[in-house]
């Protein structure tokens, strides 16, 4: 569990409270939680995940003395353990080997940046302007298997990166504008629950909040909902 807040009394009476009522022990600074790790200086904090990134490598078996000779044993072990969870979920035939070869290639892509870039993270300055600013996109229908599309943003407090998702849109959107525009909706939902959540620990933000989207249509029938179906 981890505790912030605007007041040291407060998280220190939330955490006799919790102990009177479970078995529970405090490690103190937050180091590691969820499978990141935060590394403090006097800059600001660095979000990284290179405990995670090397057991996620030696796991499928991608070690030094294994590095990108052996594709046909990294191939296997990927079929075995993380195809069923990404394809059959799609609903797509399992002896597909289109599908099957395709997908091995593109997990093995993205497990070798992560053997290259596993010491790579994300500073949290220790200054910072208040200022919001976010960034919102859309890829339409890049799922070949579905046609979804994929909603992707990222908000920034000051020059930190604070919140960030990439993930395939719930129904099947039929133009580009509408794809653009469920990004930005999610987007905007995602601000109004960070500005909460920056107002509760106290942490001053300018407003308005800038949103950043690079569809023209999407623009339009924010500024004007009334004249589209």
């Amino acid at each position: 569990m981890l505790i912030t807040g605007s007041s040291l009394k407060l998280i220190q009476d939330t955490k006799e409270a919790l102990q009177q009522a479970f078995k529970m022990k405090d490690l103190g600074e937050l180091k590691y939680f969820l499978r990141m790790e935060f590394t403090r200086s006097n800059v600001g904090i660095l979000m990284h995940q290179r405990k995670y990134a090397l057991e996620l490598i030696f796991e499928v078996g991608m070690t030094a003395a294994k590095p990108v000779g052996t594709p046909i044993d990294i191939n296997v072990k990927l079929t075995s353990k993380v195809y069923d969870e990404h394809v059959k979920k799609e609903q797509v035939g399992e002896d597909d080997p289109l599908v099957d070869q395709t997908m091995c290639q593109r997990l093995i892509g993205k497990l070798l940046y992560i053997k290259r870039q596993s010491g790579q993270g994300l500073l949290l300055s220790s200054s910072s302007d208040g200022l919001v600013t976010t960034f919102c996109d859309a890829d339409w229908a890049s799922c070949v298997l579905t046609r979804k599309s994929v909603t992707g943003y990222m908000v920034k407090v000051g020059q930190s990166l604070v919140s960030w998702k990439t993930k395939k849109q719930t129904i099947v959107s039929k133009s580009s504008a509408e794809a653009e525009y469920r990004s930005l909706a999610s987007t905007v939902l995602e601000l109004v629950w960070l500005l909460g959540l920056l107002k509760e620990v106290g942490a001053e933000v300018q407003l308005p909040v800038h949103v950043y989207s690079d569809s023209k249509s999407t623009i339009q029938i924010a500024a004007n909902p009334v004249y589209h179906e």
